[in-house]
């Protein structure tokens, strides 16, 4: 596993950067990113966080975990073919979210991701989502 290789591709990425999307840990298939709540990432008028946000985060998670499984994470190319979000309560604080690779095969990846929320009675399930990939790998 390439350990520096979520760290670059965060480092140059600009939206993600913007969003304030950081990764607190990382292992072979496993990722734990975190996103800090912020007032301009809310709905108007509300203080919760915007659903398309809650999908980008999930989205990179996929991705992020995937490349802890590449032997090449910037020499092969993948991109997010199917996205699902299942939002399950409002996000209101700072989020967590956990991606855990579930299949990295030839040419797709599937990737989990839950995302955990601060709320006035602890944390609790925000959202979850389901990632699948296409991977070119060499000789695709």
């Amino acid at each position: 596993m390439d350990a520096d290789a979520n760290r670059r591709f965060l480092a140059n990425h600009d939206h993600l950067q913007d969003l304030g999307i950081a990764l607190d840990h990382q292992e072979e298939g496993r990722v734990v990113l975190s996103l800090p709540h912020d007032d301009s990432l809310a709905n108007p008028g509300s203080n919760t966080m915007q659903g398309g946000v809650v999908a980008t985060l999930i989205d990179h998670g996929g991705g992020a975990a995937i490349r802890t499984v590449l032997d090449d994470p910037f020499g092969t190319p993948h991109a997010t073919t199917d996205l699902n979000v299942t939002y399950l309560r409002p996000a209101t604080g700072d989020l967590t979210a956990e991606a855990e690779v579930v299949r990295a095969g030839t040419s797709m990846g599937v990737v989990e991701v839950d995302v955990t929320g601060d709320t006035p009675v602890g944390r609790k399930d925000v959202a979850t989502g389901r990632v699948s990939l296409h991977i070119k790998r060499e000789g695709d």
